[in-house]
């Protein structure tokens, strides 16, 4: 058995990053709260459900700014023996509970506004009209704060902005209809307008809950091709075969790849470890990478052994027995040639029938020993 592996990894990129997301999301977290607190009020002394939904978001997402900004200093703690790989699935665990409370909000909002669609109230559409536009001019800060953040790695910093970019939505929603309202009489274009925005904060909530959960699960990226992976590196001169390649994320910008590679034996391992892993940087983008590499005589002794206790093979010449394993043929097909031409006497006395043998074939795993004797007669 013949072994290599290689492991490769490149955590420096992620630090400058990870000071602006946290820097954003504290100047997020106390604009977002403190006009949270304006809106509410706004909207008891207007009678609006579009201001008191857009508060109710608001305050979802200053505590989901608070969760997103707790996990990203929580994630910074060393990895330990304990937790080798530190404590980067916070973030994680913060955007599925910010999912869970998207989804749950846009399901109420939505319930609240169904019911106000039969006897929509009567709504003070001026107050509610400069409450929102304060509320969009406020949202399109945070978001474009946030927005200079990563957005597309980091699956907590996205859920974060997501909550923000619900509320902007919110905003405009409740503008629109204040001035329905106000030029309209349309009272109904208050509940209205919660709907549709609740229905599109539900479709961003159910997506950050979706990716949350396939991370947790630990599934591949979407955009790697798994199938891909294996024909790119089977393509490599001195490969025979590829198994138990696994391809998962730690967090959305933490991707994580293992695999074990069969190579012919004669092979130059070092160079072929630095072609495996060179064309998996290529094809994935993932730098945190771990190779095994298998001599021939591993994997065919690993996938192709499979005699049983008390089998009989009869040999005629070179011919090997139908059902041996080639490892095996190879260790005792010397043995054999000697005996069928009148050899013998291996061990000096040692066996009683000196027309035999005792040899040995390790399969990798477990001992296999054959017992060779010589027949009389030609084997059929």
């Amino acid at each position: 058995m013949s072994d290599n592996h290689t492991h490769t990894h490149n955590h420096g990129a992620h630090s400058h990053g990870h000071n602006a997301n946290k820097k954003a999301l504290t100047i997020s977290f106390c604009l977002i709260a403190g006009f949270m607190l304006v809106e509410f009020v706004g909207g008891i002394l207007t009678n609006s459900l579009a201001l008191l939904s857009d508060a109710g978001h608001m305050l979802s997402d200053a505590v989901a700014l608070g969760l997103s900004l707790a996990a990203l200093i929580f994630g910074e703690r060393a990895a330990t023996l304990d937790k080798t790989y530190g404590y980067k699935r916070f973030e994680i665990l913060a955007a599925l509970l910010n999912g869970i409370a998207l989804v749950a909000l846009s399901i109420y909002i939505l319930y609240e506004a169904i019911v106000r669609l039969s006897s929509p109230p009567s709504v003070i559409g001026k107050g509610m009209i400069i409450i929102s536009a304060i509320g969009l001019v406020i949202n399109i800060v945070v978001a474009w704060i946030l927005s200079r953040g990563e957005t597309k790695e980091n699956l907590n910093i996205k859920s974060a902005f997501m909550h923000v970019l619900g509320d902007l939505l919110g905003s405009v929603g409740a503008i629109i209809a204040a001035l329905l309202i106000i030029f309209l009489g349309w009272n109904i274009a208050d509940p209205i307008a919660s709907m549709i925005v609740s229905v599109l904060v539900l479709y961003s909530g159910w997506h950050i809950l979706k990716d949350s959960v396939n991370i947790l699960m630990e599934s591949k990226p979407a955009n790697i091709d798994t199938a891909e992976v294996k024909r790119a590196i089977k393509s490599i001169d001195g490969v025979i075969d590829i198994h138990d390649l696994h391809i998962w994320m730690i967090t959305q910008e933490f991707l994580s790849l293992t695999t074990h590679v069969s190579v012919k034996n004669n092979s130059d391992r070092d160079l072929l470890l630095n072609q495996i892993t060179e064309i998996i940087k290529q094809k994935t983008g993932i730098t945190h990478i771990t190779v095994q590499l298998e001599g021939l005589d591993f994997a065919i002794c690993e996938h192709a052994c499979d005699m049983k206790e008390g089998q009989v093979f009869i040999a005629n010449g070179w011919r090997k027995p139908e059902g041996m394993c080639d490892s095996a043929w190879e260790s005792m097909s010397a043995f054999v040639m000697t005996l069928s031409h009148g050899g013998g006497n291996f061990y000096d006395g040692w066996m009683k029938n000196e027309k035999s043998a005792m040899i040995s074939c390790n399969d990798g795993f477990r001992p296999v020993s054959f017992l060779i004797e010589a027949l009389d007669e030609d084997a059929d």
